[in-house]
């Protein structure tokens, strides 16, 4: 059972795949997205293809998505892992090649560091399959130099 929190919080949630029918899952994850409980997709970036970063394997397809929730931040995170067990994540080792990934990018202005979440992802000004669709959907949350840190990664709109 979810608890919902009090006030609406706006959230953007990082997708990516690489195994499997990759795109198909991305746009099935967005829309499961929307299905969470107190949960609104209110925006979906294009989807992209790029290169893995840090990690081997296929080209990724990644998008954002803009959420408006109830759901607490660990709560909203168990959700997103939920959707990951669903679609077959499976974890063999750090940046392994994944039918989903679903990652918690940031939570209204929240400053969480737990050892289950870390808001803002920590990782997130250094990937350019994040910023670039974030940049999309919520241009006031991606400043041009970090996007200009990211340029030499090889990402593709779909």
């Amino acid at each position: 059972m979810t608890t919902p929190a009090r006030e609406p919080v706006r959230a953007y949630v990082a997708l990516g795949a690489n195994l499997g029918d990759a795109a198909a899952s991305v746009r099935q994850a967005l829309d499961a997205l929307g299905r969470l409980p107190g949960t609104r997709l209110l925006s979906r970036s294009r989807l992209y293809r790029s290169a893995p970063h840090q990690a081997s394997g296929p080209d990724f397809i990644n998008a954002v998505a803009e959420l408006e929730t109830r759901l607490p931040a660990p709560e909203l995170l168990q959700a997103l892992q939920a959707l990951e067990q669903a679609a077959g994540r499976e974890r063999p080792y750090p940046n392994a090649p994944r039918t989903l990934d679903l990652d918690l990018l940031l939570y209204g202005e929240a400053r969480i560091a737990s050892p289950r979440l870390t808001v803002p992802h920590p990782r997130m000004g250094e990937r350019a399959f994040v910023l670039l669709p974030l940049a999309e959907i919520a241009p006031e949350r991606v400043p041009a130099p970090a996007l200009a840190a990211v340029g030499d990664q090889s990402i593709t709109a779909l």
